[in-house]
């Protein structure tokens, strides 16, 4: 992986305008290649949807539902989702750049190949996420249910996690360096040969040692023999 700048800080938040209209008749049924601008999809139900290359930009949804929808390559830029569905999308080689994400169920999506830069997921259920290849700038992961999630081969030199349960997930072919965690569950976490460079909380180093041992076949006991 070629060296890159991580830039330091808080992800910049997204900025809609004050005023958005209410989503209506194109802008419900999307097709390839749309741009949807200020628009608030309030109760909105967009699952199921099947479009390429769309973008979004300056949106916001509110118990939104995409859940199940294709969106490859799709592009959310200054968007905000909360209390939304998101399950089994998939949007591989898509982009999110200065998006929150707030209360929402992310369960099954796939952002393989993409780019998330400025973006915070604060609690979300985000398990049996795919963000292989993926690249992680300036990301935080507050309070959030990873659980199974895949890390495989993406860059997550710009992510950090708090309070999060990143049990069983993956990192195989990661890379780490610069990646922050603090009151995570790892237990049965994959990967960990890929973790060279992490910062780890000190209250975090006994799930990790144990994690380790497991990986290694070390067998932890207080018995004798």
């Amino acid at each position: 992986m070629p060296p890159r700048r991580i830039r330091q800080g808080p992800p910049r938040p997204p900025s809609p305008p004050a005023s958005l209209v209410p989503a209506s008749g194109v802008q419900l049924e999307l097709e390839d290649e749309q741009t949807v601008s200020a628009a608030a999809y309030h109760d909105a139900d967009l699952s199921g949807t099947v479009a390429g290359a769309v973008e979004f930009v300056e949106c916001r949804f509110v118990r939104a539902s995409l859940a199940g929808s294709h969106l490859a390559s799709a592009r959310f830029v200054d968007c905000s989702f909360d209390v939304s569905d998101l399950s089994n999308v998939r949007g591989e080689r898509g982009v999110l750049e200065r998006v929150g994400v707030t209360g929402s169920r992310m369960t099954g999506l796939a952002w393989n190949d993409g780019l998330v830069s400025d973006v915070t997921f604060a609690d979300c259920k985000v398990d049996l996420t795919n963000w292989r290849f993926a690249r992680f700038d300036v990301v935080t992961f507050t309070d959030c249910n990873l659980a199974g999630a895949d890390f495989a081969h993406a860059d997550l030199r710009g992510a950090a996690f708090t309070r999060c349960d990143l049990s069983r997930a993956q990192f195989h072919n990661a890379t780490m360096a610069g990646a922050r965690f603090r009151s995570c569950e790892l237990q049965g976490i994959g990967g960990l040969t890929s973790w060279a460079g992490a910062i780890v909380h000190p209250d975090d180093l006994l799930a990790l040692s144990y994690a380790l041992a497991g990986a290694l076949g070390i067998t932890v006991s207080d018995q004798d023999r």
